[in-house]
């Protein structure tokens, strides 16, 4: 799994820390910042392999921000918001 992130232009970029609410309205624009939470929670949740990498890479549902690992591991399972 890379540390990197691909832009549509094929250049890569590094993912950045991100908080729960931010990487949440990034996937959910459209919704109220506690709905898109509880989205993504329900997502990441769902996907069979997702909250075991996460953990891995020290995921705790308690924590408030994703670490630029963890925000990569959520975008190469969900895809780019």
């Amino acid at each position: 799994m890379e540390n990197t992130i691909e832009k549509k232009a094929g250049t890569k970029r590094e993912p950045r820390t991100c908080n729960r609410t931010e990487l949440a309205l990034r996937y959910n624009p459209n919704l109220t910042a506690s709905a898109a939470r509880k989205r993504l929670a329900a997502w990441i949740a769902r996907h069979p392999t997702l909250v075991s990498e996460l953990r891995m890479a020290g995921f705790d549902e308690r924590q408030r921000t994703y670490t630029p690992r963890q925000v990569a591991i959520i975008m190469e399972a969900l895809g780019e918001p």
